[in-house]
């Protein structure tokens, strides 16, 4: 699953594998065990987050963290964002997390073992479910929970709004092995991306019906309908001020922490909160950030690679950029090299430009897609207006059957990197002809705005939850997926896209995910700007807290490391 964020660094929408698709590069490592830096591939693929194991935390202490209002709790569903999707890893199960180079790990407190066979051409996975499993209101988890997450996800009932479906289409049956505390989920075909699905999972009631499984989470949490080591006890839909303690039902190695607080806060408050002692760890998201964060007595920094993809969408249902000779010609004019060094100055960090928007270059099979399709080329461009008839007009604004070729910039907030990223696009694309404006809009409107594609141009990032790369590719390019920001596809691609899904060897599947990549890629809707580094701001001796990759520490294993 992936998961939306917003450039004012506030969004960002998933729930992964037996396999390591990190290169077999060497990796150096310092003496700080949770920071690793892989010798021949550069910052991308660093962590920082000081790992430390159970036994090596200390019992007590509260983390105070930043938070926000979540309009969508349920992360399976399409509008989620990353900060729902924290939430929830909070107070739910947390049954299969990632190591950060994207090698699955099983949590025994929910899956006790975990069997993959073949047979016939298909896939069968058994799932044999901790005994102790429950849910806290009783419930006990069992293949039921299993069930109930496939069908929400399946795509049968197109009540359901959610946002990932191919994979879980391809699953014929979830049904009780010995009892039922034993899942037997069978595939049509062979899905090496199977354990993505089932990081975690739904209560039977939460997907009773499209009703629950829509709305049940709108601005609201369902903590008897959760399980794990912490438990939601307070939360406020309004602030999203979140209060998480002790579970007193939980069965488990017991969480380290006595509390979790989260403060609901704008981004630049939090850093001042941060600033001030009132928060144990802020993410930075600039060089002005990271200056006011920098120097805090008893803090650190941790910076590391980061599984975010920053792109420049665009809406091809808008109505002049539903032409495709105007969205080539607009993202043949944007200067990615000049927008990303904007984004990333004064961060003491390089990267090249970014080849894909499914894969990253620490990842064996990566491919640079963008380069081979989207070329910058503004005369190119000018030509490609002048034979759509978009014709120049006295003020150097193009024009066609009485509409101007205007497009607005939707901005979130009254973040300055946003206006530079506006100034350097307006500019660039000022040569060609397209006139470009500030559309502000506020930040409560996030959801309106995209969703309602109520925007030309958009900025936005997109974090994976897991390396399994084909598995965005309907995100991003299927004509029918509502996570689809840019909304561009045809049925064609769609089928190459399930066609890459399918295929069983890892290897062929990354080929066919590249090809496929590139065809989604010229119809023009999204161009990858940046994926940038993660900089976390920290309290020192905080455990198992930063840059993480695709890593995922389980919640009991957060808090203070032992003198």
């Amino acid at each position: 699953m992936s998961i939306w964020h917003g450039v004012s660094r506030l969004r960002v929408t998933g729930v992964a594998g037996a396999i390591i698709i990190l290169t077999s590069t060497t990796t150096g490592c310092s003496n700080d065990p949770g920071r690793t830096t892989p010798a021949s591939i550069g910052a991308t693929a660093a962590t920082n987050f000081n790992s430390q194991s159970y036994e090596n935390v200390r019992e007590g202490g509260t983390l105070r963290v930043p938070g926000q209002p979540i309009e969508q709790g349920n992360p399976f569903h399409a509008d989620a964002n990353l900060p729902a999707d924290r939430m929830w890893f909070w107070y739910n199960a947390a049954a299969i997390t990632y190591s950060p180079t994207g090698d699955a790990q099983y949590n025994p407190d929910y899956f006790s073992d975990v069997k993959v066979e073949f047979g016939g051409g298909n896939q069968k996975v058994t799932i044999r479910i901790n005994p102790n499993a429950t849910f806290n209101d009783g419930t006990p988890i069992d293949y039921h929970a299993i069930e109930a997450t496939w069908r929400a996800n399946s795509g049968s009932n197109s009540g359901f709004f959610s946002g990932d479906v191919i994979l879980y289409s391809r699953i014929t049956s979830v049904r009780s092995g010995k009892d039922a505390k034993e899942a037997v989920i069978d595939f049509d075909g062979v899905n090496p991306a199977w354990s993505a699905l089932f990081t975690t999972f739904l209560h039977p009631k939460a997907a009773a019906d499209a009703a629950s499984f829509n709305t049940a989470y709108l601005s609201k949490v369902q903590p008897e309908w959760g399980t794990g080591p912490y438990v939601v006890t307070t939360y406020d839909a309004r602030t999203g001020d979140a209060t998480f303690e002790r579970n007193p039902k939980w069965w488990g190695k017991k969480g380290r922490l006595d509390k979790r607080i989260a403060v609901g806060l704008t981004h630049q408050a939090s850093i001042n909160a941060f600033r001030n002692g009132e928060l144990d760890y802020v993410v930075s998201g600039s060089s002005d950030q990271l200056r006011q964060i920098s120097d805090v007595p008893g803090t650190e920094i941790r910076k590391g690679g980061s599984p975010f993809q920053y792109a420049l969408f665009l809406n091809s249902k808008a109505p002049i950029l539903s032409d495709l000779a105007v969205r080539k010609a607009v993202l043949e004019s944007v200067n990615r090299s000049q927008l990303a060094s904007i984004s990333l100055q004064g961060l003491d960090y390089q990267e090249p430009l970014p080849g894909s928007l499914v894969y990253y270059p620490f990842q064996r099979g990566y491919e640079d897609n963008v380069s081979e399709v989207i070329k910058f080329n503004p005369e190119g461009a000018k030509k490609d207006l002048d034979a759509s008839g978009w014709r120049l007009g006295s003020d150097g604004v193009r024009e066609k059957d009485g509409k101007r070729l205007e497009l607005g910039y939707t901005i979130f907030g009254d973040d300055p990197l946003q206006k530079a990223m506006l100034g350097a696009l307006t500019k660039q694309l000022e040569p060609i002809g397209v006139k470009v404006e500030a559309r502000p809009s506020s930040e409560a409107d996030y959801e309106t705005v995209i969703r309602g594609r109520q925007f030309d141009i958009f900025f936005l990032g997109n974090r994976s939850l897991d390396p399994f790369g084909a598995r965005y590719l309907d995100s991003f390019y299927g004509s029918t997926n509502k996570q689809n920001i840019s909304g561009v596809g045809t049925p064609e691609l769609d089928s190459k896209i399930e066609a890459a899904v399918e295929i069983a060897e890892l290897d062929a599947q990354v080929a066919m995910a590249n090809e496929v990549e590139r065809e989604g890629l010229a119809l023009y809707g999204v161009a990858p700007i940046y994926s940038g580094p993660s900089i976390y701001g920290v309290t020192k001796e905080l455990a198992n807290i930063g840059a993480t990759i695709f890593g995922t520490p389980l919640p009991e294993t957060i808090g203070w490391q032992k003198p």
